[in-house]
């Protein structure tokens, strides 16, 4: 990947964070993390992944922060100095549900082999 749309990536990931902390208050969002942007390579777009805390939340803070899409755009060109502000598209972040489902799999191996062993 370039390096300027690392910098890019990271610039956004920044800014958006600091936007949902300070512009955005709403107990909602709770503990809300930004984890990871993908910016296409014409940098018309880019994809901003959610980690939301409170899983039965997940749909509802989505479906808010999609409702406030065009003002979180809007506050990041304010921010940032760029010709062009990119189209912004949020998706949640299921990394830690992918991890929790390996950990207990690897778990669940653990104990029966600790059952096998015993028997």
């Amino acid at each position: 990947m370039p390096h300027r749309i690392e910098k890019f990536e990271n610039l956004i990931k920044e800014e958006v964070s600091l936007i949902f902390l300070f512009k955005l208050n709403d107990p909602l969002f709770g503990f809300l993390t930004v984890t990871t942007v993908k910016v296409s390579p014409d940098l018309k777009s880019a994809k901003i992944y959610l980690s939301v805390l409170e899983k039965e939340k997940r749909e509802e803070v989505l479906s808010k922060i999609n409702d406030q899409a065009r003002y979180i755009r809007s506050e990041l060109a304010s921010r940032i100095r760029v010709k062009f502000v990119p189209e912004l598209k949020f998706y949640i972040d299921d990394t830690i549900d992918y991890v929790e489902k390996i950990e207990g799999l690897i778990r669940k191996i653990h104990q029966d082999d600790d059952k096998k062993g015993n028997s």
